[in-house]
């Protein structure tokens, strides 16, 4: 299946008042569900970062790491990966950020990323920006770039883009 926005579009389901009152959440389970769907995310992704130069892709916990995984599979890079806090095994280094409904903080590995490596962040949804704001912190925090930062999806009312500056941002489908 050649990738379609609308057809994608047409297989997020909306699930009203997840996972708190007021917060309509973008389940993209359908789309993962579907082989041909999900494979022509991830080549649509993969085509639109060939002209990109960079050495890793992170993903962001959860569903960043099912796109990302299969995105780095697809380009030949590395994976590594970004978790909410206490679930990585070695040492890390973390930091803390606002949600739109609350606090996180997420971690990854201290030595995951060496100085002036250069790095695609993935995730599914861009919503206020904290998450991935606080993600390209990180490897900031460890000397690496931040090329460009990946979303299937982005709510374009919330301007998260305003909390991600000075890094390119792509996204497949806006609401």
């Amino acid at each position: 299946m050649e990738y379609s926005e609308e057809r994608i579009k047409s297989m997020i389901r909306d699930v009203k008042d997840y996972p708190k009152q007021g917060i309509l959440f973008k389940d993209i389970t359908p789309v993962l569900k579907d082989s041909a769907a999900f494979s022509s995310v991830i080549e649509e992704l993969a085509r639109r970062l060939s002209g990109t130069d960079f050495d890793y892709v992170i993903g962001i916990e959860a569903r960043g790491f099912i796109i990302g995984s299969a995105l780095a599979y697809r380009l030949g890079k590395g994976f590594i990966p970004i978790r909410k806090k206490g679930k990585l095994p070695y040492k890390t280094i973390g930091i803390e950020y606002a949600l739109e409904y609350g606090s996180a903080a997420i971690e990854m590995h201290s030595d995951a990323i060496a100085k002036g490596s250069t790095v695609v962040i993935v995730d599914d949804l861009l919503a206020t920006g904290g998450t991935a704001s606080a993600a390209a912190e990180l490897v900031r925090r460890s000397g690496g770039i931040v090329k460009v930062i990946a979303f299937l999806i982005e709510l374009e009312f919330l301007n998260g883009r305003d909390k991600i500056k000075d890094t390119e941002i792509l996204s497949l489908i806006k609401y």
